[in-house]
This record gives C-alpha cells, structure tokens and sequence, in this order.
C-alpha cells in the first residue's frame, strides 16, 4: 500500500478541494476555514479531520510551523478580489489572503502549494501582481505555473472555468506536468439530475432530462451578498431557463407529481453538479448549506491536480532511492 502524503488546507470550505486531495492521496493534518457552517460540514463527513476551531480558524491568525515540512499546502482562496462580477480590486482588497498564504507557505515549508482561484485571475489587470507572487514564491524555492481548467474536461456537468496555481519546489518540478482532459463528455444536466427529479414521483421527469440536454453553465449564487439562494444573476438565471430550470429559488424537495412548469433544483442537485457525490452532506439550513456548494471546488478537477503533484513528489524521491 502506497504511504498517504500529508498536506493542509485553507479556507477549505465545504470540502471540494479537500475531498479531491484525500482521493489522491493526502492525508489531511489540519483544515482552516472561518466560516462555523461550512467547518460543520467538514466534520459531519469527516469527524476525525483537524478542522481548526476558535481564533486560528481566521487565516490571518493561524500558525502554521507545527505543520512545518508537510508534503502540499493547498487552499481555495476568496474570489471577489479577482472575480469580473466585482470590482477587481486584487491587492488592495481586503479580502485578498494572498500575502497571508505566502507567510503560511514561508513558515510551513511545503514541498507543494496549490492554489484555486477565479478565472479573473488571468485578467491583464492583474499581470503584474502575477509576476510579483512569481517572484515572491520563487525566493522561497518553487517553481510557479498556473492553468485554466474547465471542469467539464473532468467528468462535472458544468463548465466552471478555474484557474489553479501550483508552486512546487525546484528540485520535483521537472516532474511535474499539468492533468489533461479525461477524453470523454459528462453528462448532460438532465442525465445527472433524471433521478433526483424523479424522487415524488414528477410524471415530467424524463420529458424534462430530454429537454435538458447540455452540461450546466458555470454555478454561482454562493455569494453572501445574496439575500436568498438561487442561481445567480439575470444571464446565469437566463442560460438555466435554455434547460428548463427556474433559477430564481432553490427549491426544499424534488417536484411533486403533477408539477407543471420548469422546476427549481434541490442542493443536492447543485452539489451533484459540482461533482460531489450523493453521500456528502452539507451542514445548516437551505441558504447557507446552498452557499457552500455554490462557493465549492469541484472534488474531481482538485482530485486531477493533486493526483499530478503526488506523482512529481513521488517520482522524485523514486529517483533519489534509485540513485543510492
């Protein structure tokens, strides 16, 4: 049996980054996330994982040299400061936890970091804070790329565009090499979800899988901004509407029998698009247990990357064995 890496998370959210890691193989020392539903949920799946409690849950006050030496540091950072439906304020926004991540990397040491992010990321806006968190990493002695991926190249039946930064040390970087696409098409919305519509018996449920027959657009609504769940704003709510589904609420139960109309999606509707699988629970009401799914890192993309860092990690000191 092939020995677990180890690795810490920040701002872990409702586990998609976490759950892809554990499938490729890490074991998790401790997970940092504020907000007290989605650590709930954390340990509702995973009642053995260290999710960090009181005031080291806060990244900015949490100290990472006990974990000193560990094989990833990985984290899904705050969107907003780099995300085209804000203002792009990047460095100067106060959500912004880069520097934090950097004092963490600095104090921690790992042989791996990656890091999740928006699309907006890549936006020329942003070119020369990229090159500033180049440099800023490479003097503490990684190589630095970054990749979009789309997670339908992965199997998730939706697009969701995501950038993922990975820095790696020097000397497992000419092992590493980015995921490729699995080769095959997900599913469309109505094959993933027929089933689920089908739970109170809606006479309707195999017309509408016909009629949804695309993957889902990019999920998004997650913000607490919102007053309410739902799926987002007028042009995300439009392009839902193309595969039959009311995006303005989301709904408590699958439609009842004699439903007419186009049906609102249950969370775990949303959370089987994202990529998570039935047996995953979100923890708190429909709002918030909606928001965590809305805000997630698709499980099997996070899976992809981590896999290629295992192996770059492992192949490196294959080669140090051999070479004794």
């Amino acid at each position: 049996m092939v020995a677990e890496m180890t690795s810490v998370e920040l701002c872990a959210g409702a586990g998609g980054q976490a759950l892809g890691l554990e499938r490729a193989g890490f074991s998790h020392e401790a997970l940092v996330e504020i907000d007290q539903h989605c650590r709930n949920t954390l340990l509702l799946n995973r009642p053995d994982w260290n999710v960090i409690q009181g005031e080291q849950a806060d990244l900015g006050s949490f100290d990472g040299r006990p974990f000193k030496g560990i094989d990833l540091l990985a984290g899904g950072l705050p969107c907003p400061p780099f995300s085209a439906a804000g203002k792009q304020l990047g460095h100067a926004d106060e959500r912004n936890l880069f520097p934090d991540a950097l004092r963490l990397v600095d104090e921690i040491q790992p042989k791996a970091v990656m890091i999740e992010n928006v699309r907006g990321f890549l936006d020329a806006v942003f070119a020369d804070y990229r090159q500033q968190l180049k440099r800023q990493l490479s003097k503490l002695g990684y190589h630095v790329d970054w990749h979009l991926f789309n997670a339908s190249d992965f199997g998730v039946p939706q697009l969701r565009p995501r950038v993922v930064i990975v820095a790696i040390r020097k000397e497992f970087a000419d092992q590493f090499f980015w995921p490729v696409s699995s080769g095959t098409s997900p599913q469309t919305v109505g094959e993933t979800l027929q089933d689920l519509m089908a739970e109170n018996g809606w006479r309707g449920a195999a017309w509408w899988s016909r009629q949804a027959d695309d993957i889902a657009p990019t999920v998004v609504g997650g913000s607490k901004k919102h007053g309410g769940p739902d799926l987002g704003p007028t042009r995300a709510k439009r392009a839902w509407a193309t595969l039959g589904v009311d995006g303005m609420g989301i709904a408590n139960e699958a439609p009842e029998r004699d439903f007419v109309g186009s049906p609102r999606l249950t969370v775990r509707m949303v959370a089987r698009l994202q990529g998570f699988t039935d047996d995953w629970k979100f923890s708190g009401k429909k709002t918030p247990a909606y928001r965590q799914v809305g805000n997630a890192f698709p499980p099997p993309v996070a899976q992809a990357v981590a896999t290629q860092v295992r192996v770059a990690i492992s192949a490196r000191k294959s080669l140090r064995i051999v070479g004794k």
